[in-house]
């Protein structure tokens, strides 16, 4: 009896100390998107995710853009399926806030900066997501789209900154 006690008892306390091992609580959640082009459109990427708090750090590179300023939003759906993406719904919006910068005053949770493609089509961009999530719940960005537009977002009409159409789509998953 003694002797099975003692392996019970060992396995308790590697299951309790797993539980506050850094890997297994998720701050250090991560995701990633891979876009690929809609019909007619070159456009492709890969948007990485990192939680970080209670903001979500988003660091991404794309090719086969149009020189210039570039819409860049994560939307409702995680449904690329549609040729012009129209299957990943409207832009992501848990709170219920009007369309907007990112960079101040009120906007989607979705609505992110905006890209800039250099002469060659090229677009890096490092933002910030405040009060998102990698972690489940109703700011969750798991499961969602990324899409890129073909034109620069307004930041002023609504719901969505008269960004055009969708060039680039893809699904956020968990790494």
């Amino acid at each position: 009896m003694r002797i099975a006690a003692v392996p019970a008892a060992v396995a308790l306390a590697l299951i309790a100390g797993c539980s506050s091992m850094p890997w297994s609580g998720s701050s250090k959640a991560s995701a990633q998107a891979n876009l690929a082009p809609t019909l007619g459109h070159t456009a492709r990427g890969v948007v990485d995710l990192t939680q970080r708090g209670d903001d979500v750090l988003v660091a991404a590179a794309f090719s086969g853009l149009t020189p210039g300023a570039h819409g860049f939003h994560v939307h409702e759906k995680g449904d690329c399926s549609a040729p012009d993406a129209s299957s990943a719904g409207g832009h992501f919006n848990p709170t219920g806030k009007p369309h907007g910068d990112p960079m101040r005053g009120e906007h989607h949770l979705g609505d992110l900066p905006m890209l800039q493609a250099d002469s060659s089509g090229n677009a890096r961009i490092n933002a910030t997501i405040r009060g998102a999530s990698l972690r489940g719940g109703a700011t969750n960005l798991i499961g969602r789209a990324v899409v890129v537009h073909a034109a620069a977002d307004d930041y002023r009409s609504q719901p969505a900154g008269d960004s055009g159409a969708r060039v680039a789509c893809g699904v956020i998953t968990a790494k």
